[in-house]
């Protein structure tokens, strides 16, 4: 039987006699592992579009317990990207997370979209690279399951004001005059990054992007964003080191 999709190409390995070995997040079947038979011929159609990164137009076929690509062809290759070396380390990151995040099985179309208006922005350049980092870290935590709780402080349950810390590892947020009563080690939020990491978890898609902070708002929200996402994965992210080895003053 043979599926029509949109993917966007999370990971590509060169295998023999031309194939590739595509990882796919797709609109409607979640993360796909295909086979893409030829890819690497120069002149072959799916050259570009099995390439790591590409959104492209999929026609999927399976074979006993196998999925191959019958064919492909792109419809972005943001190329900005991949001319850029941090913005390469950072989609590669964004990548990376998918596959570390998104649940086997779960078709939900957000994640597809979330990871597309997040490339098209960074191959744009219109963004900050860290508030496109914190933005897409928060969605899809909070998307695949681990949304942080930024209602109320969780030892009074009072709505914040004043002093605001946030727990990574618990996810949840304390008061000042509730801070002793943390059991871990807590990050002290401004109101802008507050405020900026409910608009992440809360607004709708059209409006996901749509605020703003100064530079050292900016840097404190991604090491927040940062922090809680580790605490949550509990291991070590290649991509994410690379990230922030090439990328001056990342993290």
């Amino acid at each position: 039987m043979q599926v029509g999709t949109r993917a966007v190409v999370l990971r590509a390995k060169s295998l023999e006699e031309f194939d590739r070995l595509v990882v796919l997040l797709t609109t409607d079947q979640g993360v796909v592992t295909a086979y893409a038979k030829g890819a690497r011929r120069q002149k072959g159609a799916m050259a570009s579009a099995t390439e790591q990164l590409a959104f492209s137009s999929f026609q999927l076929f399976r074979s006993r317990d196998r999925t191959f690509v019958d064919k492909a062809e792109a419809e972005a290759l943001f190329f900005h990207i991949r001319q850029d070396m941090d913005r390469l380390a950072l989609a590669s990151y964004f990548c990376q997370l998918c596959e570390e995040l998104i649940p086997e099985g779960d078709t939900q179309d957000g994640y597809l979209r979330l990871l597309v208006n997040t490339l098209t922005l960074l191959d744009r350049g219109s963004l900050p690279l860290d508030q496109l980092k914190a933005v897409f870290e928060l969605r899809l935590l909070t998307m695949s399951g681990y949304m942080p709780d930024l209602v109320a402080c969780a030892a009074c349950g009072e709505p914040p004001s004043g002093e605001i810390h946030f727990a990574p590892v618990s996810g949840v947020i304390f008061c000042g005059d509730c801070l002793s009563r943390c059991g871990e080690q807590a990050m002290a939020l401004s109101p802008g990054v507050f405020d900026a990491m409910r608009h992440i978890i809360y607004s709708p898609f059209d409006r996901l992007f749509a605020f703003r902070l100064p530079p050292e708002g900016l840097a404190r929200l991604a090491r927040v964003s940062e922090a809680y996402l580790l605490a949550q994965v509990e291991r070590v992210l290649p991509a994410l080191n690379f990230y922030k080895t090439v990328c001056a003053g990342a993290g």
